[in-house]
């Protein structure tokens, strides 16, 4: 295996339609100023295929990614994801006391004057996240979060917006925290794709913060996390 596919991402499912894989984190899906991309590496890794990207993950942000590979899978991927049918449940650490532990957040997420988003009590296109929390030591809490929308840095600006940036992002946290990374982790994803349901769990595996025993204990809890018990939408 080379060396960088072991710093980028791990593999964790190759079938005729798509990959799944554990992106890493800090690794960057379009070149923008790298020298290479995630995509890049992929096409290396696995010459003569074609790969699709069907949703997002911020740089610094690890955890699973589903990767088509064909047009058609991709253009079925975008449907489910538009029409709300994958299910996203990310796993967050953040310092400090929430203004609420559970429930339901719905905003505008809009962008500010620094470039960077806020939300917004508007409603006219919202974000929706629900989420539970768990107490940890030291006065931290795990988050698990589902989103039932894909904003830019939703669940960053929604963690901001509760009064706990996740522990290490420094755009919507302290500039200067002394992080190794930021907290946020794609968890578990699930659909229905071709008339058969995928489940997919990935408990992060980088990061001080997230091999602690008691967090890991709060994973086990909560694994699978679409056993949790979620409000109906409305309901929070």
């Amino acid at each position: 295996m080379p060396e960088d596919r072991k710093l980028n991402y791990r593999l964790l499912e190759d079938n005729e339609e798509y990959l799944v894989i554990d992106k890493a984190p800090g690794v960057n899906l379009h070149r923008n100023q790298h020298a290479q991309s995630l995509v890049d590496v992929l096409h290396r890794d696995f010459p003569g295929e074609s790969f699709h990207l069907v949703h997002r993950l911020d740089d610094a942000t690890s955890g699973l990614m589903l990767i088509a590979k064909s047009p058609s899978a991709a253009a079925e991927f975008g449907d489910l994801f538009a029409n709300r049918e994958v299910e996203k449940f990310y796993f967050a650490l953040a310092q400090g006391k929430p203004m609420k532990k559970q429930g339901m957040i719905v905003g505008d997420i809009k962008k500010s004057r620094s470039g960077s988003y806020l939300l917004s009590r508007t409603r006219s296109n919202p974000s929706v996240t629900q989420f539970f929390s768990y107490a940890l030591e030291e006065g931290r809490r795990a988050y698990l979060l589902k989103p039932y929308t894909g904003k830019t840095h939703q669940l960053r600006v929604v963690m901001k917006s509760l009064g706990v940036p996740i522990i290490g992002d420094k755009r919507y946290g302290p500039s200067n925290q002394d992080a190794d990374r930021m907290y946020l982790h794609a968890l578990a994803l699930r659909f229905t794709f071709r008339g058969v349901e995928r489940q997919y769990i990935c408990p992060p595996q980088v990061g001080e913060g997230f091999v602690d025993g008691a967090l890991q204990a709060v994973l086990l809890n909560c694994t699978p996390p679409w056993e949790s018990k979620w409000p109906a939408l409305g309901a929070s």
